[in-house]
């Protein structure tokens, strides 16, 4: 298998928001994200993004809902605020200090589905302390911190 192009992790994700600038901008500030790559249209929407937090990379953009758009799938692109809080991912997300950015995630408006909570998958796998946390799309994140890891892991 060949690699992936610089910079690039093997496996990465689009999000779709509703306003795509105003996402960027609350990643960045509640989850800690920085912009790599910003490109808007005329009218200032997001045509393109990238997002990166240590080595992974996730892409950011605006939700079509002009029926002149094409090609049509990407009309089909919608923010789970959008499809009434439907929802086909989670994204997970590993950090240094799991309560400090849940603290952090708080104050700036992340929906704390699930407290810290401590996750011992036994002596063989590993330890993780982690929450649940929905962003201001309705996009669910699991925010993870390693506590300890097994044999297997």
């Amino acid at each position: 298998m060949n690699p992936p192009p610089p910079g690039w992790p093997r496996l990465s994700s689009c999000l779709y928001y509703e306003d795509a600038a105003k996402a960027i901008d609350w990643l960045c500030d509640a989850f800690g994200f920085e912009v790599r790559l910003r490109v808007e249209d005329d009218a200032g929407r997001i045509v393109h993004s990238e997002l990166t937090y240590g080595d992974g990379v996730i892409m950011v953009s605006q939700q079509q809902d002009d029926p002149a758009v094409k090609p049509e799938w990407k009309r089909a692109m919608k923010s789970p605020r959008a499809l009434g809080n439907a929802n086909t991912q989670m994204l997970m997300l590993y950090v240094d200090d799991v309560e400090a950015h849940c603290a952090h995630a708080r104050t700036h408006g992340a929906t704390i589905h699930e407290e810290p909570g401590t996750h011992d998958y036994g002596d063989d796998y590993w330890t993780d302390r982690s929450y649940g946390a929905i962003d201001l799309g309705g996009h669910q994140w699991w925010i993870t911190q390693r506590l300890r890891s097994g044999a297997k892991a």
